[in-house]
């Protein structure tokens, strides 16, 4: 049975609503009326076309100028949309071009874009023939990267780097599975390949609820580089850790599944719910708080600290597609003055002896090593404490000249790569 034509018309809103209304997609899925109404298979077919279209969208807008004399006003942006599902489809979804050129075009003429329907065929049709070969010679790592993230990339690390992290955005990431006991038990029933770092891996796809082990609460949801930081922080067993910037709680149910008595900001009420929510269905505890944690301070300075600062996000693309689309440099430059502020007062809540974790998952330096240097320049009471790549499964890659964690998108490439994460640990005096 067809993919109903409804998932496709949401496809198309929910692209001008990241594009052009600058929505971030999930937040725009929840938000969209339809989405909820349709079938579990429209709704995955739907966000897979917009998912495509944002990894792809270098790509697809220089077909589309290779088609057309001039571009098209701003008035059409809904028909460069359209013409965007239609390419995304045909060329990199493998859609029968029969299908991919009549429903694009019944969608032109239902949406009331009369005078592009001739268009939307046309450029179809000749990209049903042509874009193959187009494609096949496109430098597709560079092409579907802003300019100004494949800058700092390049500075950061180098070109070849740059590209592969390119590379590994353009595919869907695989699912990852942070276990309380007993990992290779669950990579067994779960059929799932156990990671290095201790992390399980499946293909994604299907329902999680249905998944060997959910109503067990056995497991969680937890990419495996994002699983990493709690674990640089040592044994917390029947320690008291403070998590910063907490939920949604991955890291927060790792720390007080490994037995540590966690207290838990997030400035957000909605978020701090999904938190809460999350840890009961795992039977695990915690103490939270709505709090700034610029401002917060507990009763006494804490051993343990993980701060999982809010940034751009830039090392998740491969999760969340839109972020390239979203994000500027002055996004990097705002998030990373909250940062600095954040591991000010994270320094601050640390007893002496105590060790602090900070990471995010960027890429970008600013948000990561430079934020450590800044405040080790500073004259902050905290030093380096390198980790080992024993701590994290023996990935030597990814660990820094200075000791602090880097992982890159490219990474265990042979098993379907892994987010792009910064943490440093540091140790106060």
């Amino acid at each position: 049975m067809p993919v109903s034509i409804s998932a496709r018309g949401a496809a198309l809103d929910l692209i001008g609503a990241v594009l052009r209304q600058k929505h971030p997609l999930d937040g725009a899925i929840d938000d969209h009326p339809a989405m909820s109404e349709l079938p579990a298979r429209d709704r995955a077919f739907a966000r897979l076309l917009v998912a495509t279209v944002l990894r792809r969208l270098g790509q697809i807008d220089t077909l589309i100028e290779h088609c057309l004399e001039k571009p098209l006003p701003a008035r059409a942006s809904a028909t460069q949309d359209l013409l965007r599902l239609g390419l995304a489809q045909l060329l990199f979804l493998r859609t029968p071009p029969h299908a991919a050129v009549a429903t694009s075009v019944d969608l032109a003429e239902a949406r009331g874009f009369l005078s592009y329907k001739g268009l939307v065929n046309a450029v179809l049709r000749r990209l049903s023939q042509e874009g193959p070969a187009l494609v096949a010679a496109q430098d597709e790592g560079r092409l579907n990267v802003p300019q100004w993230l494949w800058r700092n990339w390049c500075e950061a690390y180098d070109e070849p780097t740059a590209h592969a992290i390119a590379i590994a955005h353009l595919h869907e990431a695989p699912l990852d599975i942070s276990v309380r006991a007993d990992p290779e038990l669950w990579a067994q029933r779960l059929e799932a390949v156990l990671l290095p770092t201790g992390s399980l891996r499946r293909q994604a796809g299907g329902p999680i609820a249905a998944l060997a082990g959910y109503d067990e609460a056995a497991w969680w949801i937890q990419d495996a580089a994002a699983a990493l930081p709690a674990k640089i922080l040592g044994d917390v067993s029947g320690e008291t850790v403070l998590d910063l910037c907490a939920a949604p709680g991955g890291k927060t149910a790792q720390l007080a599944a490994a037995g540590a008595k966690v207290i838990a900001l997030d400035r957000s009420p909605r978020r701090i719910e999904r938190l809460n929510s999350n840890m009961a269905r795992l039977k695990l505890t915690a103490e939270t708080h709505v709090a700034d944690a610029i401002q917060w301070r507990p009763p006494a300075p804490v051993k343990f600290i993980l701060l999982d600062a809010p940034c751009t996000a830039t090392g998740a693309v491969r999760r969340h597609p839109d972020v390239p689309h979203l994000k500027t440099p002055d996004d990097v430059a705002r998030l990373a003055a909250v940062q600095e502020r954040l591991l000010v007062a994270a320094v601050d809540m640390l007893a002496p002896g105590g060790v602090l974790v900070y990471c995010t998952c960027s890429l970008e330096q600013q948000e990561g090593k430079l934020q450590i240097e800044k405040l080790l320049a500073h004259g902050a009471p905290v030093k380096r404490m390198p980790i080992d790549p024993a701590e994290i499964g023996g990935l030597s890659e990814c660990i820094s000249a200075e000791g602090d964690l880097r992982t890159l998108p490219c990474h265990l490439s042979e098993q379907d790569g892994i987010d792009g994460f910064f943490a440093a640990r540091l140790v106060r005096f």
